[in-house]
């Protein structure tokens, strides 16, 4: 965390503690011990732990959505890969970031449940993102009924990030073969 701004170090810290302990288990105290800040600096930037939960969603989002944005111009006009994009563009952000515990989204909104938490908003987003994208994705294809062909592919993405979840309980297995359900989904629902 050497050169980074206080904000970005308490974001850095929220970010690993949620990962590797949960939202509920994480305390203010260990995210300013790890970001090797003052509590002052803390409430300074984020007025709370919600506002940092939140702040944490929004810059995880951000992240993904640039990804995924950045697989689909790779894709160009091919409508099955840009429907498949959405598994390119989560082996990518595991590549990067090395993330083998699953979504911080899935994870949040377990832990989450106040309506009225500053989380929900980047929550919903998320899955306004995925519903909306994958939905628009599969129209593309051509599919008879897009709207199942877009469920079945985020089926397959929530599947995928559960066993993310649990190759890291478990170590390290044969990795399943997402994508190629994706594909093989994709194909049944072209006319």
């Amino acid at each position: 965390m050497g050169g980074l701004g206080a904000r970005e170090r308490l974001l850095d810290a929220a970010e690993e503690l949620f990962a590797e302990r949960g939202i509920a288990a994480t305390g203010v105290d260990a995210v300013l011990k790890r970001a090797h800040v003052a509590p002052a600096t803390l409430y300074a930037h984020f007025g709370g732990k919600d506002d940092l939960v939140a702040a944490a969603l929004q810059r995880r989002h951000e992240r993904w959505r640039a990804i995924w944005d950045e697989v689909l111009r790779r894709c160009g006009d091919d409508a099955v890969e840009r429907a498949l994009s959405v598994f390119d563009a989560l082996d990518e952000l595991h590549r990067r970031e090395e993330a083998a515990r699953g979504c911080a989204f899935l994870a949040a909104a377990v832990e989450v449940v106040d309506p009225r938490h500053p989380a929900q908003e980047w929550l919903a987003a998320d899955t306004h993102l995925l519903d909306e994208r994958l939905r628009e994705l599969a129209a593309g294809t051509g599919a008879a009924d897009p709207d199942a062909l877009a469920t079945e592919l985020l089926l397959l993405y929530d599947g995928a990030l559960a066993a993310r979840a649990r190759r890291a309980i478990t170590g390290p297995r044969k990795k399943p073969e997402v994508r190629a359900l994706a594909e093989a989904a994709v194909t049944r629902h072209l006319p």
